[in-house]
């Protein structure tokens, strides 16, 4: 539903100042009278801490104050669950707060009158460790034997997937049909094994901060983050403070993906400008934000699914085990979604999933683009890769006989909240786009080739993944639009509570607003990132944002041009927009109603692969993603570029290693993300739109979908190319060599 500013490519608002260099990040802030913070990290993977002592780094020259667990009023925090101490140390109040559970774990805050002063205090301190044992290995913190790495959690209510048992965090499941009479009848049963990757956020911005009392005596933190309301009730929760007491404003973030969801510097920064009265900034290290905030869950897997001899599939049976690391952050709602993805977008009548996390000493695993969903990915279009060659059916044919319509129900027992047109749309589209023909006898895929040692392949992957938060949650987002002017409308106002981290939200809420008001969008101002002045418009994560605060505006703006036809001057409004009511699923069955919307998305992909060195190269991504209305098309073909780039990387160049619980790439000459040599000569973007009805002007969420079926894709390819399938990746020379040789 195009309109005078919906639908239109108009320029980014910020594009001028970033490419000026003129935006300001956080760590370009500055107050004056300001001190300077340093953190001591664990560095080691598990260990008790049985003594600090701060005397000499106190006598630092410059030094003004040391902070350690003693200091925390309340020294726990968490985004689902509060098992992470603040500070690691004696002295807290809180069982278990005294030993630290992986290398980023935060011991103590260093302030000084300068960074140098605040860094020497930081080499000045003693501490005493007892080293303790160190799980690396989801797998063996589920066996019986393995020490437990936290005191017992009581479960709570709200989320009964986290179960607690021991180093099990959280269990999802699915129970529908009888999987073992099914194998009994199929004609074709493939069975693998998985290994998943993590993957490095990599954003440009690494975690700063800047902390003071503003001109009301509040706490306000100024730093990178994805939910200023959520870190709101964080902060104040961890200093004992009434959350009025605490302000978090937002200024540009460079880059997010899912790592600014949980907090880093925040605490630490408020605690520190609360005690001492002055402002007080820090700025990480890249290595310090490799170590110290999360990653995507890497996951170990055993799949075994199963078809009829004229391409039906008839059941799927997947185990997951998924490194959780240290604490809980988001795990149990990413292995939600991995739990809704894994089985693809298909119609599978006898299903058995087990979706298990387990704490390590490792890194954190927690939110990143995709949210599960590449994961659950991964595995379900690799089985279907499978199953398609071993029928010798074209894998495009093979899905179309399987993909769900209309009122099919998904494997937890009820259809997608649409017509789900768009899954089968964008398959076809990407398809054909990348060299598939349609013929009288079905699908044909394009030939692969090559010449001397360089072989091409080509490969497809379907994917689907939930917009908004989910499993009962009820969804919303708080706007505000004041209108001011005397005759006609001179100036309206709008506030909405979301962060910008590269995505373009400000230059689609302007539009969206502009359109609800059908007045010129010069005339619309934002007010946005600072919860003194807005109410909560949630996380921006889980492909939400516009959909959600567009909803809000439209509810706003309708309320305000009401008044405002009343002649009220100013008119002021605030709308708070409440998504379709989901219910959590059953913990047995996993039969459930868990989201009100879904994005769609299918790749196709030509890589060359050189036989003799093992290089991979991604000559061409074709996206095609159904997002409902593009409010801003040029917007959201800069998310499925950007999207399948980072992907390309996570399959290909990019491998999170760590060992006995300590991370081996922490600098980006040894963490590769790709570089212009590695990115696909080629992406095609398609932009499918079939609207939402919920969604504002028909938009459903589309930033995490371009991801999610890269990786598959890019697989099915190499396997064309080389005739091997490799169950792990990343994908990079060294893999592809091994498995060659091997066979």
């Amino acid at each position: 539903m195009k309109g005078n500013y919906v639908g239109q490519p108009l320029p980014r608002i910020d594009a001028r100042e970033k490419v000026t260099g003129e935006a300001r990040y956080p760590q370009d802030l500055n107050m004056e009278g300001q001190l300077y913070m340093k953190l001591r990290f664990a560095e080691r993977p598990h260990a008790r801490v049985l003594s600090i002592e701060t005397a000499e780094a106190l006598a630092v020259p410059g030094v003004v104050a040391v902070f350690t667990a003693a200091d925390v009023p309340v020294n726990e925090y968490g985004l689902q669950y509060p098992d992470q101490p603040v500070l690691c140390g004696p002295g807290s109040d809180r069982p278990g707060a005294d030993i630290v559970r992986f290398v980023g774990d935060q011991i103590a805050a260093v302030v000084a009158e300068t960074e140098a002063a605040a860094e020497e205090g930081v080499k000045r301190l003693k501490i005493t460790f007892e080293d303790l044992p160190v799980i690396d290995d989801p797998r063996e913190a589920l066996e019986p034997e393995a020490p437990h790495l936290h005191p017992p959690h009581a479960p709570i209510a709200i989320h009964p997937e986290l179960v607690f048992e021991g180093n099990l965090v959280s269990r999802h499941r699915i129970r529908r049909g009888d999987v073992e009479a099914a194998f009994a009848q199929a004609d074709v049963i493939v069975e693998a094994d998985y290994e998943i990757p993590g993957q490095e956020h990599a954003y440009l911005q690494p975690e700063a901060g800047l902390a003071f009392l503003d001109e009301e005596g509040r706490v306000a933190v100024l730093a990178g983050g994805q939910w200023a309301h959520e870190e709101r009730h964080q902060v104040a929760h961890a200093l004992g403070l009434p959350e009025e007491q605490v302000r978090i404003l937002y200024s540009t973030i460079g880059g997010a993906f899912g790592g600014r969801e949980d907090i880093s510097v925040q605490i630490v920064l408020a605690l520190a400008a609360w005690k001492l009265k002055r402002p007080v900034k820090i700025v990480w290290s890249r290595e310090e934000s490799i170590f110290g905030h999360h990653k995507r869950h890497r996951a170990f897997v055993h799949a075994k699914w199963a078809a009829t001899k004229d391409g039906r599939l008839i059941a799927a049976e997947t185990k997951v085990i998924a490194d959780a690391g240290a604490y809980v952050y988001t795990t149990n709602k990413v292995m939600g979604n991995l739990l809704l993805t894994v089985n693809g977008p298909y119609r599978i009548p006898n299903v058995k999933t087990d979706v298990l996390a387990a704490y390590t000493n490792n890194i954190p695993g927690g939110a990143f683009r995709g949210f599960g969903a590449p994961q659950g990915n991964f595995i379900a279009e690799t089985q279907v890769n499978k199953l398609a060659e071993a029928l010798g059916m074209d894998p495009v044919e093979f899905r179309l006989r399987n993909l769900v319509h209309g009122g099919d129900p998904m494997p937890w027992g009820r259809p997608l909240p649409d017509d789900a047109r768009g899954i089968e749309e964008t398959l076809i589209k990407a398809a054909e786009a990348i060299g598939w023909k349609r013929s009288e006898q079905g699908w044909i895929a394009p030939p692969g080739g090559g010449e001397g040692s360089k072989r091409r392949g080509f490969g497809i992957a379907a994917g689907f993944k939930n917009v908004g938060f989910s499993f009962g949650y009820q969804e919303n987002a708080w706007a505000a639009i004041e209108l001011h002017g005397e005759a006609e409308i001179e100036e309206a106002i709008v506030y909405a509570a979301s962060a910008e981290v590269g995505q373009g939200t400000r230059t689609v809420i302007r539009q969206m607003a502009a359109e609800a008001l059908a007045v010129p969008i010069e005339k619309v101002r934002l007010e946005a990132m600072d919860t003194a002045i807005t109410g909560s418009s949630g996380s921006v994560s889980a492909s939400r944002m516009t959909f959600m605060i567009g909803n809000a505006i439209r509810g706003a703006a309708a309320a305000a041009l009401e008044k405002w036809r009343a002649e009220e001057r100013p008119a002021r409004a605030e709308y708070v927009y409440l998504a379709p009511k989901t219910t959590p699923i059953d913990p047995q069955t996993g039969y459930g109603d868990p989201n009100f919307s879904y994005g769609y998305v299918a790749i196709a992909a030509e890589v060359e692969t050189d036989l003799v060195s093992g290089e991979v190269h991604v000559r061409r991504i074709v996206c095609a993603n159904d997002v409902g209305q593009a409010i801003n098309p040029r917007l959201v073909s800069g998310q499925i570029e950007g999207g399948v780039v980072q992907a390309v990387g996570w399959a290909t160049t990019e491998h999170f290693i760590q060992k006995g619980g300590r991370p081996l790439t922490t600098t980006y000459s040894t963490y590769l993300i790709p570089t212009v040599a590695d990115i696909p000569d080629e992406v095609e973007v398609i932009i499918v739109e079939n609207e939402e009805p919920n969604g504002p002007w028909g938009a459903r969420g589309m930033g995490e979908m371009p991801f999610i079926p890269v990786a598959p894709a890019i697989h099915h390819a190499l396997r064309q190319a080389t005739g091997r399938w490799f169950d792990a990746f990343p994908f990079n020379a060294e893999r592809i060599l091994r498995g060659l040789r091997k066979a």
